[in-house]
């Protein structure tokens, strides 16, 4: 009997119970199959197991700041390498009162990532946004150093409001040139991060106009596939934000408006003896931490909190007070920390800023 005849014989004559082999192959090829799409759905890596109804909080450092040929660090809009969201600590500057700041000078010795570059108010036309209300917004000197600091790695966001000039969406009633007013600006510094540091919501129509042009911003940059990242800058007291100041969030919010940080200006509070006493700065957050949720809609909102104490002087802080701010921003998983008002101790400021390393 040939070999051929005999395998043949072999198949026919298989033992009851076992099944086909072209049926084995068959299930064998599908259980494979199965195998590689149950690994493939499977998240890459858990990161950390999160408490329950609580995202896991990833830090992840910032690159080294480093110094690329001077071709590269011409100013001008070129998308961040940071990201889009502020981190860690950011610098604050005052633009128009320190116009010598160097930011990248400023980000090689910290080592810091962010900061936000303030006031654009309206000026003198209303609706043409101008540094502290009064210097054009193409003549600031520190605003166009910009293009040097994302070639280091660094970025900055544009602050809009705050205590000199009157807000544009309260001087510039129109909604179609209070929108292209901030489009100019945010076009013209490649911000992917702009602040909103309202000292007075306004009325309901300011409230919404201001809204109506973010919403639209947010848009356009969305469909460029460059998100804009939006965030309020609000004073915050031992109780939390006042009433209207949460209206406006909510407002905001509902109107379309992606909000993804309240930066609260919290004062640093002494005691009788001249001490700082961060106790009411903790309990303000925890005040506020709630207000916040409710005008965000979402059920906890630590990280989407942003810390800003507002120093007096200089010393206002110790190491040890740095050491609390500090361990309480990343304790709560805060959006990032930074300070207003006097500058910090050398001391101060190194532990502070160690955060973004």
């Amino acid at each position: 009997m040939s070999v051929a005849t005999d395998r043949s014989a072999t198949r026919r004559t298989r033992e009851p119970g076992t099944p086909p082999r072209s049926l084995v192959a068959l299930a064998s090829a599908a259980l494979v199959a199965g195998t590689g799409l149950a690994i493939w759905v499977l998240p890459a890596e858990t990161g950390g197991w999160a408490r329950a109804g609580q995202a896991p909080h990833v830090r992840v450092s910032p690159p080294h700041l480093t110094t690329r040929p001077a071709a590269d660090r011409a100013p001008g809009p070129a998308p961040s390498p940071a990201g889009v969201r502020p981190s860690g600590f950011v610098t604050f500057v005052d633009t128009v009162r320190d116009p010598l700041y160097n930011l990248t000078r400023a980000a090689r010795q910290s080592n810091v990532r962010w900061f936000t570059l303030g006031h654009l108010t309206a000026g003198q036309r209303g609706c043409t946004p101008e540094w502290g209300g009064g210097q054009e917004q193409d003549g600031n000197p520190v605003a166009n150093r910009l293009g040097r600091l994302r070639a280091a790695g660094g970025d900055a966001g544009l602050a809009f409001g705050g205590p000199a000039g009157r807000e544009l969406a309260a001087a510039c009633t129109d909604l179609g040139r209070l929108t292209a007013a901030y489009r100019r600006a945010v076009g013209a510094f490649g911000a992917t991060y702009i602040d909103f540091e309202v000292q007075d919501p306004g009325d309901d129509e300011t409230v919404l106009r201001r809204a109506g042009a973010i919403t639209a911003l947010q848009r356009e940059a969305a469909a460029r596939g460059r998100p804009l990242t939006v965030s309020f800058t609000l004073p915050v007291t031992r109780t939390g934000l006042a009433p209207r100041d949460e209206a406006m969030l909510r407002a905001s919010r509902q109107a379309g408006v992606e909000i993804t940080a309240v930066n609260l200006l919290a004062p640093v509070w002494r005691t009788p003896a001249g001490q700082a006493d961060l106790r009411p700065v903790a309990s303000a957050v925890r005040a506020a931490h709630a207000q916040v949720a409710r005008s965000l809609g979402v059920p906890t909102a630590w990280h989407r909190i942003a810390l800003t104490p507002v120093l007096a002087g200089s010393r206002d802080l110790t190491a040890a007070d740095a050491r609390k701010l500090v361990a309480f921003t990343a304790r709560n998983g805060l959006a990032w920390l930074s300070t207003r008002g006097a500058a910090p101790t050398s001391d101060v400021a190194r532990l502070l800023t160690a955060m973004s390393r």
